[in-house]
């Protein structure tokens, strides 16, 4: 799964695998398959933690308007509130599944 951005909001969308298949100790193709599918994982998180640091930074911005006086429509403010809130409840539950899973493989037999 990889997350994109959509309007400010953040979704998760399924990521296809490779159609070739790896043959049998062939591992340098199985080494450049992971290297590849690894870094656009970690290209998509590191995206998804600099959206959420914009839409709280902006939120963050629209509350010191309105604290002062100089913000001329509040619901700008509650909106941006809003995004906020439920972008970081996304990213804690994606960060929750994700702490699971890795205890879940950590207690596996091997």
């Amino acid at each position: 799964m990889s997350i994109s951005s959509i309007s400010g909001l953040t979704a998760i969308v399924p990521v296809t695998a490779p159609t070739a298949p790896i043959a049998p100790g062939d591992a340098s193709s199985a080494a450049a398959t992971a290297t590849v599918g690894g870094a656009g994982f970690s290209h998509s998180l590191a995206g998804a933690v600099d959206n959420l640091q914009q839409v709280q930074a902006k939120s963050d911005t629209l509350a010191l308007e309105a604290a002062t006086g100089q913000l001329k429509n509040p619901q700008d403010y509650l909106l941006a509130a809003s995004e906020s809130s439920l972008t970081t409840q996304l990213t804690v539950a994606i960060r929750n599944k994700a702490i699971e899973a890795f205890n879940d493989i950590m207690r596996m037999p091997v």
